[in-house]
């Protein structure tokens, strides 16, 4: 399981995306960036978040480590704000927590060129779990202590949005002609499917195990399991 802790004090939002994500001092002394599970995405953002997430961790990717932050809405009393009150109300008990990365810069691709061999990862990465939200509008690509950390990920495995179509959509193509990293991915012919061959059951079963049984459904995690795995058994149709 992802690692537990409780929230002590709510520091500021983060106004950058529309889920009104804060950052939060928990009682491990850490802060963290948290997910809301009270937001308009719902539960199913943080799923995706914990299974995408881990699993480019595993791939040997940087993303921040993840946590479950306990809340309670106490926590909010100080803020002025009430619409910040309202969504920390409606978000008690088991929310996302990605590790705060002081001082981190957002990714410039024209400041900040990215190894080939890492670019390709990240783009095979994405398009397994079909992330639509690494574009050059929004990278979800922070800079931190000169190295690429990727952040962000709720808007992935968009297929448990529509469960009765998931089926037929899972060999779905992967449309990269905006990703930020493309000119960089000049190696993807290796390290696309290198990657994809990391990718299996047992690996997935891992990762799916990590999310808190209170933001799934009955029977969530055996279809996660059976859609990414058929997905990840034919590499050829979703790798650019």
């Amino acid at each position: 399981m992802l690692r537990q802790v409780t929230a002590i004090r709510y520091v500021t939002p983060l106004r950058e995306g529309g889920s009104l994500p804060g950052v939060v001092e928990a009682d491990d002394l850490g802060t963290y960036v948290v997910k809301f599970r009270g937001a308009g995405q719902g539960p199913r953002a943080l799923v995706a978040e914990v299974i995408s997430g881990e699993l480019g961790r595993r791939l040997g990717l940087p993303v921040p480590e993840l946590t479950v932050v306990h809340l309670d809405p106490i926590v909010a009393r100080a803020e002025p704000d009430e619409e910040i009150q309202e969504l920390i109300k409606a978000s008690a008990g088991a929310n996302l927590g990605m590790d705060f990365l002081p001082g981190a810069l957002g990714y410039d691709p024209v400041v900040h060129p990215v190894d080939a061999a890492l670019a390709s990862r990240v783009v095979a990465f994405d398009a397994y779990v079909e992330n639509v939200d690494r574009s050059w509008r929004n990278p979800n690509l922070l800079m931190w202590h000169g190295g690429l950390w990727l952040i962000d990920h709720g808007a992935t495995l968009y297929f448990h949005h529509n469960w009765p179509r998931a089926a037929a959509v899972v060999h779905r193509a992967y449309k990269w002609d905006d990703h930020v990293l493309k000119p960089y991915a000049t190696e993807l012919a290796t390290e696309g499917p290198a990657l994809a061959a990391r990718i299996t059951p047992g690996l997935l079963a891992e990762v799916i195990a990590e999310v808190p049984e209170e933001w799934m459904e009955p029977g969530d995690p055996e279809a996660y399991l059976s859609h990414l795995t058929a997905r990840a058994e034919r590499p050829e149709a979703w790798l650019p």
